[in-house]
């Protein structure tokens, strides 16, 4: 499908400012290098270049791709990009703009995983991410309160959220069922034009036609899309997904690591709506208490890594794979199994993106203006909010509390703080990185390493 109609007013603009592979090449690495803050921070940083620097795009495209990327499971940001890439240089394009996107993110996790696995032990390496646990908290947090402010517009959304929280926090509800009542809900609402389902941000065509300058027009094209194509499409990329977590399977067998690490995150790949910080939660639960891969504060120092590198925070998942193969690496140097079970975490993770996004787009294109998808999209992103709020509570019991006992009556399923247990120096790093983020605007950067720094006086002063 053509990413602007032939006979569109900007049919004859974007002939004329074609962006040749090069000059998108540079951009996206920009776009990769500069990814840093998070989703929030890197769909403001895209937005900044895409829509106001380069003009690829109108503001109601850019509104409309994020939209129905964040419907999909998997970072949104990293699918934003690689759908951009897509309307701007096809399937070449979205390949480039979504591989850049995570490169240099794994190359720094697979590095600091390596030094972590090394070193982590000293204590001097050990006080630095104590005090990287605070700031994450307070980071989570503030992505709480963003999501909330923009997706708990009235009542509904609002209980969507409080049941969300008390659904995952309180029952241990798997998350897919959160994601796809929710969903099912929003979208009957938005079909019926239920008020509390709607939203703006661009899901009906725009007005790009009309703004000079843009590169992609805003029409809707009605072409027809070949079946067999997206058939094709969607076999391809299954192969270069699936092929090689069948070989382990085959190979391996279903007890061994890698065979567990490429099935449970192919698992991920399909279930992780909403971001990176919504499936978080079940992924350490999953990683922590059921395959014993790593303990919680092993966790939340991996978070910690993801937040100081560029790329999506789901990130994190590499520095989990690495640490699963590296506790267990058979007949493999532990270093070596690390890096192949962290690659291999990412591999599973990411390229289902691509397929989301190769097969989907171009019927996502056409479904612009659809008011139950709206309605869908309103309802999950309520709920993610809840879920993101279940996360920040699990990291702060993990990082304030040094143990917790679990409840388990009545159908409740949750861990619960021994107050006895409390960490004061935590506790206050945490206030502290809080205070810098909501009072004083610190920036992410300044905040990781003021609570990095902090944590090392801590151990140097005797503290901790």
């Amino acid at each position: 499908m053509s990413a602007c109609s032939p006979t569109s007013p900007n049919a004859k603009l974007q002939a004329d400012r074609a962006v040749s592979f090069s000059e998108a090449f540079r951009v996206w690495l920009r776009v990769a290098l500069l990814s840093f803050g998070g989703p929030a921070g890197q769909i403001s940083m895209m937005h900044r270049i895409l829509v106001e620097e380069k003009k690829w795009v109108s503001e109601g495209r850019f509104l409309h791709a994020l939209n129905y990327c964040m419907l999909l499971p998997g970072p949104e940001a990293q699918q934003l990009a690689t759908y951009i890439g897509w309307l701007v240089h096809k399937t070449p394009g979205g390949i480039m703009a979504g591989g850049l996107f995570i490169l240099p993110g794994v190359v720094a996790i697979m590095a600091l995983s390596m030094i972590y696995a090394a070193f982590g032990n000293i204590e001097i390496v050990a006080a630095l991410f104590f005090g990287l646990k605070a700031a994450v908290l307070a980071i989570v947090l503030q992505a709480v309160t963003r999501l909330g402010k923009r997706a708990l517009g009235n009542r509904t959304m609002q209980a969507f959220a409080a049941a969300a929280f008390v659904a995952i926090f309180f029952f241990d509800a798997p998350f897919p069922l959160i994601v796809l009542t929710a969903g099912m809900i929003g979208y009957f609402g938005g079909r019926a034009n239920h008020p509390a389902f709607a939203s703006g941000g661009g899901h009906g065509p725009g007005s790009g036609a009309a703004d000079k300058g843009i590169l992609i027009s805003d029409e809707i094209d009605r072409s027809s899309i070949r079946f067999s194509q997206s058939l094709k499409v969607a076999a391809i990329w299954l192969a270069i997904w699936l092929a090689p977590v069948a070989a382990l399977l085959f190979i391996m067998g279903e007890a061994n690591v890698f065979t567990q690490i490429a099935m449970f995150f192919s698992k991920m790949a399909v279930v992780t709506f909403g971001g990176a910080y919504a499936v978080l939660a079940y992924v350490a639960q999953q990683a922590v208490q059921s395959f014993h891969w790593l303990k919680p504060g092993e966790m939340l120092d991996g978070l910690g890594m993801a937040e100081t590198t560029p790329g999506p925070l789901i990130m994190v998942l590499q520095f989990v794979g690495f640490m699963a193969a590296y506790h267990e690496p058979s007949a493999l140097p532990p270093l070596l199994a690390g890096a192949l079970g962290g690659l291999l975490a990412t591999w599973v993770t990411f390229t289902p993106c691509f397929l989301w996004i190769f097969v989907g787009a171009p019927y996502i294109e056409q479904l612009r203006g659809n008011v139950a998808l709206t309605g869908a999209l309103s309802a999950i992103t309520a709920a993610v909010v809840g879920v993101i709020l279940n996360l920040a509570i699990w990291f702060s019991i993990h990082t304030v509390f040094r143990r917790t006992v679990p409840i388990r009556a009545f159908g409740l399923s949750f861990d619960w703080p021994v107050a006895a247990s409390l960490n004061p120096w935590a506790l206050l790093l945490t206030i502290s990185a809080i205070i810098a983020i909501f009072r004083y605007k610190a920036g992410l950067l300044q905040t990781l390493a003021g609570s990095a720094a902090a944590g090392a006086a801590f151990y140097v002063i005797g503290l901790i």
